[in-house]
């Protein structure tokens, strides 16, 4: 049976934005567990009520009598859990250990990147979930969405500077998990799908090794990550 997986998506289905869900798309196909998309928007809190929260990614897995999972990091470590036989998301106890250093980076990463595309977001939600967007970013950032519109060269170029631990790791080897990704990968590329599906702003040169990287990303898995809406 198929795990359904409630997936953040804009006016387009076809634009699913979350770095969350990205994180358990990716985590799924390592799996090679068969999913069922549900698009999802922000304004849609009625229909997970089930998990008895109001965030996604949720999945519901109809192979163990539809278990009910929500958060990222907890979805990985059901499925590493629950399916041991099929390819493991971390590699090892270790493995799983440093991965959590990346997972605290790649929230910092995120911090740097909001800021630039939180307008983008704005821009291309469905109307329904606009104001409540408006509504709960401006409450957090203490300012209008428009005030984040223009974006400034130095804030590009902070972004391109935090990238540089990435940036020496995969300029040694494939990925950050070495010759073959696994979660801490997926980690780090649910940020860079975040700002590709939603959001036409450069943030990286076809120079740098990270857009290498990215490539090969997105390229996963029959090119899931490619086949979603984007802007590059």
């Amino acid at each position: 049976m198929a795990i359904k997986l409630y997936d953040l998506v804009t006016a387009e289905e076809n634009r699913a934005f979350s770095p969350f869900c990205w994180r358990s798309r990716m985590a799924l196909a390592h799996k090679n567990l068969e999913v069922e998309i549900m698009p999802w928007r922000l304004t849609e809190k009625e229909t997970i009520t089930f998990s008895n929260q109001d965030k996604v990614p949720v999945i519901v897995d109809g192979n163990k009598g539809d278990k009910v999972v929500f958060d990222s990091w907890n979805i990985a470590n059901y499925l590493e859990e629950t399916y041991p036989d099929k390819p493991s998301l971390f590699g090892s106890a270790e493995a799983k250990a440093q991965t959590m250093f990346i997972d605290s980076w790649n929230g910092s990463l995120l911090g740097v990147l909001v800021p630039i595309i939180i307008y983008d977001v704005f821009e291309n939600l469905d109307p329904k979930d606009k104001p409540y967007f408006r509504e709960s970013r401006e409450s957090v950032f203490g300012k209008s969405l428009e005030e984040f519109k223009d974006v400034t060269e130095d804030q590009i170029n902070n972004f391109i500077t935090f990238l540089e631990p990435l940036r020496n790791t995969i300029s040694q080897q494939s990925f950050l998990a070495g010759e073959t990704p696994n979660y801490a990968d997926y980690l780090v590329f649910s940020t860079f799908q975040f700002a590709r599906s939603i959001s036409p702003k450069k943030i990286l040169e076809t120079s740098d090794p990270v857009y290498a990287w990215r490539e090969k990303m997105l390229d996963l898995f029959d090119g899931i990550g490619r086949k979603n809406l984007g802007f590059n």
